[in-house]
């Protein structure tokens, strides 16, 4: 089974880390967080690997060459203009011909992909996300009011409960037909047109360790974090 990672970004959160350096390449403990996803992918016998690249692509090009250091067979796709986070698929569509797995570049966790795989295959899903649960504590007084601004209810301080993308997902090479080539589109998109299809996409519920590496401070708690999280992934 192929594992695409898409690792095109600019980054724009992480800037001035990124200006210069590609996101995929910034340092979690000793390696390049790209370097972790590629070692956990081996890990789980995941060796056939397609890295989209964009922004500063050569970089991760030139670093990783064809994967031979790590143990795994790395081909890229370039795209020459962003064509969104669904949209480079179209690009690679020839090397696609059965169920793959993504993974955003810049996701770090424990999450056993090969669980997540055998999951989507059990349920005939055209696609499945893998999801977390996530807590947000609103630090304010939620009111509601009706169309003639009578507060009909009052919440203060409450903590929203939301399952949210973890930016890592098993597809049929089916979902290819709803991706043109050469537009720009984007997961969520995607996702919901394929639901507006009446296909059917399944969401995974993981309760382990993960981390989007999107901003400073999340940057900052990965590398605080590593050395544990390493040693679970046995690294």
């Amino acid at each position: 089974m192929k594992a695409v990672i898409l690792a095109g970004g600019k980054g724009t959160r992480l800037k001035p880390y990124t200006t210069v350096f590609p996101k995929p390449l910034l340092p979690i403990g000793d390696n390049p967080i790209l370097e972790l996803i590629l070692r956990q992918l081996k890990s789980q016998n995941l060796k056939d690997i397609i890295i989209a690249v964009g922004h500063l692509g050569e970089l991760i090009m030139n670093f990783f060459k064809d994967g031979s250091q790590l143990g795994v067979n790395i081909k890229y796709s370039k795209e020459d203009q962003p064509m969104g986070t669904a949209g480079g698929l179209s690009l690679i569509e020839e090397e696609l011909k059965e169920t793959f797995l993504m993974i955003n570049g810049d996701t770090l966790t424990t999450l056993n992909f090969s669980e997540l795989i055998n999951y989507h295959q059990r349920s005939g899903a055209i696609a499945t996300i893998a999801l977390k649960k996530r807590e947000i504590f609103i630090d304010f007084g939620i009111v509601e009011l009706d169309s003639a601004g009578c507060i009909k209810g009052y919440t203060e301080k409450p903590t929203i409960n939301h399952l949210v993308s973890m930016g890592v997902y098993v597809f049929e090479p089916r979902v290819l037909e709803y991706i043109k080539a050469g537009e720009k589109l984007d997961f969520p998109d995607l996702i919901k047109t394929l639901i507006s299809n009446d296909e059917t996409v399944k969401g995974f519920i993981y309760d382990g360790y993960w981390l989007d590496i999107g901003r400073p401070e999340d940057y900052e708690k990965a590398n605080e974090q590593i050395g544990e999280i390493s040693k679970i992934l046995d690294l």
